[in-house]
């Protein structure tokens, strides 16, 4: 756990973290904790993401999602450069408090995805055929 988690209180025992209430959320080795955004409205899946402790406060401090760049390995706030900021209606934390579920209203376009979609989840994956799988687009590109 990096020392920017000292932001938040640790963790206490397993009954404080899972019915008590404070908020003490468990980063992984990285200092990261993965965070899944979700449509306020629709409940769609939008993305998968990671935050640190830094990422994480400036979300508590703004109400708009950061998030932290494990390729560039630097914070971004969702939209800086698309519009589409991410305002945070409601945050949730799993009961290890070792994930985070938010749920966004997005600005700009409404998309997500680098890829031009609305969510990061396009094309899925079908099961009960073996492991040479084909995806099927869900999605199509904007």
């Amino acid at each position: 756990m990096s020392e920017d988690a000292a932001i938040f209180p640790a963790p206490g025992d397993k009954a404080a973290l899972e019915e008590g209430g404070v908020f003490s959320p468990r980063f992984d080795r990285d200092g990261l904790i993965t965070t899944v955004a979700v449509d306020a409205g629709s409940g769609a899946v939008l993305m998968v993401a990671h935050m640190n402790a830094e990422s994480l406060a400036r979300t508590l401090d703004t109400g708009e999602a950061w998030y932290w760049s494990r390729s560039r390995r630097t914070l971004w706030r969702k939209g800086d450069t698309s519009g589409q900021v991410q305002r945070v209606v409601e945050m949730r934390v799993d009961c290890d408090q070792d994930a985070l579920l938010i749920r966004v209203e997005v600005g700009g376009d409404g998309g997500c995805c680098h890829t031009g979609r609305r969510s990061c989840f396009y094309r899925t994956v079908p099961t009960g055929q073996g492991r040479e799988v084909r995806l099927a687009f869900a999605e199509a590109a904007a």
